[in-house]
């Protein structure tokens, strides 16, 4: 048997390349090595503006020609990199070296010391994924979640009053609107999201163990923490001054807990779309051209569902095995997190997969409101509450003598089906006032939905 071609390994790479591919921009090894030549450069720059040891700030067309380095960063760069780590064995030196051999090109050479000056490869790495990361988070992510959330809104609104039997613990149960129940979702959702986009995205730029020893041995009389601080915050990041070595990850914890805590919600979501299009609530919408099954023609599959869910298992296994990872170093540096953070692109990956999968299946669904009719009309026994909660509410103004509302209505109706005649004449019989009689005569299962409508406008 031949070998095939070079091929992708990860399907991610591979058949959902289209879905995914934005987030490779700033996820991916030649992004973090672009967001690397960006910090570098622009402590280079920090450090001449604040014409530190001699130097004097650069021109701006100098800057302009220096930031262009990341800001036109492509294949050249990339394949500059990948030579030179091969033998220098360290991917952050690589990057150093590249902007040395960029000032000389430059004619700069005379700040080619300033490159790399006083940092830790995890100044210039925790800087580096806290910009990527929030990039990819901020346009990226949360877009493609808010285009979910968005979805979600339109259908609870359009379906406000679109009557449903619920199932509680899968029994047939109070019912309640599609509309609210999808709200329910969208108002989830938007909650985690809120966090999500609060978020702090934090770096350090203290030296070998956080303490800015080399930079006070270097310039004893300047205030390193303050222009620490400056830089970082200058880049529209968040500075952690005490740290060991490195930044101590605890706002990747925090982020990567709360996108699987919106993957769970997700989860969930996809299985309850999956569950009321087998009961028949949904209808697919079919698409031309497509196949359901290799032998059965009839079927439409609620495949987008179902990848969605599975993507969202993946990318919340490789999220929960991040936050433990990373929350620990030994002592003051260990390479754990080196490896592990290698894998953020693939944790957002697959939760991106799962949200283009929701997003279009929730466009390729359409409400059947008669199963809906049907279902909440062969149920009449969930009135059975309405009708025990009103005698006491009539018992309780004196209004009524029965004893044990509920033990009459359970042995009335549980576990047996009660038909609106057979309902009607029992409650024809009741002990109560003619007013509530008369309301609870009205009533059917499709209008026993109490506010469940008006609640979708919580979702604004």
């Amino acid at each position: 048997m031949t070998s095939l071609p070079p091929q992708p390994l990860s399907p991610l790479d591979g058949r959902y390349r289209a879905a995914v591919a934005p987030l490779a921009d700033y996820l991916s090894e030649a992004g973090l090595n672009r967001a690397r030549v960006e910090v570098e450069v622009e402590w280079l720059i920090a450090l001449t503006d604040r014409s530190l040891f001699g130097t004097s700030p650069l021109s701006d067309d100098d800057k302009a020609r220096l930031r262009a380095l990341y800001r036109e960063f492509g294949q050249t760069e990339i394949d500059w990199l990948a030579e030179k780590e091969a033998v220098t064995r360290h991917d952050v030196k690589a990057v150093e070296y590249l902007v040395r051999d960029r000032l000389s090109t430059l004619g700069l050479d005379a700040v080619a010391e300033l490159t790399h000056f006083a940092c830790t490869s995890e100044d210039i790495n925790s800087t580096a994924y806290a910009l990527t990361v929030r990039r990819a988070v901020e346009a990226v992510w949360l877009p493609k979640l808010q285009s979910v959330i968005e979805a979600l809104t339109d259908l609870a609104v359009n379906h406000r009053d679109a009557a449903m039997l619920s199932r509680t613990h899968g029994q047939p149960a109070t019912p309640s609107t599609m509309g609210k129940e999808l709200a329910v979702f969208a108002w989830r959702l938007d909650r985690v999201a809120d966090q999500i986009a609060g978020g702090a995205f934090l770096a350090k730029f203290s030296g070998a163990t956080g303490t800015w020893s080399a930079h006070l041995a270097a310039a004893p009389d300047v205030d390193w923490p303050e222009v620490s601080r400056s830089f970082i915050e200058g880049l529209g990041l968040d500075f952690n001054i005490l740290t060991t070595q490195i930044e101590s990850h605890d706002w990747q914890v925090e982020l990567y807990d709360r996108v699987r805590h919106a993957g769970g919600i997700l989860h969930n979501l996809a299985t309850d779309i999956w569950t009321y299009i087998s009961l028949g609530f949904f209808s697919q919408i079919p698409v031309a051209g497509a196949t359901g099954s290799s032998t059965m023609p009839h079927k439409i599959n609620p495949i987008r569902f179902e990848n969605a869910e599975a993507n969202l298992e993946i990318s919340g296994g490789i999220l929960s095995t991040l936050s433990q990872t990373l929350v620990t170093s030994r002592m003051q540096r260990d390479l754990t997190d080196s490896t592990t953070q290698r894998n953020i692109g693939v944790a957002f990956g697959h939760s991106l997969l799962a949200l283009d999968n929701l997003l279009r299946g929730l466009g390729e669904i359409s409400l059947a409101q008669a199963v809906l009719d049907a279902d909440l009309d062969a149920n009449w026994e969930v009135l059975a509450e309405a009708i025990q909660t009103v005698v006491r509410a009539e018992i309780a103004a004196g209004r009524s003598q029965i004893s044990d509302p509920y033990a009459l209505l359970k042995d009335l109706t549980r576990g047996r089906r009660v038909g609106g005649p057979e309902l009607a004449d029992f409650v024809q019989g009741l002990d109560i006032g003619d007013a509530a009689k008369a309301r609870l005569l009205e009533l059917t299962p499709a209008t026993y939905a109490g506010l469940a409508s008006k609640l979708v406008d919580e979702l604004g």
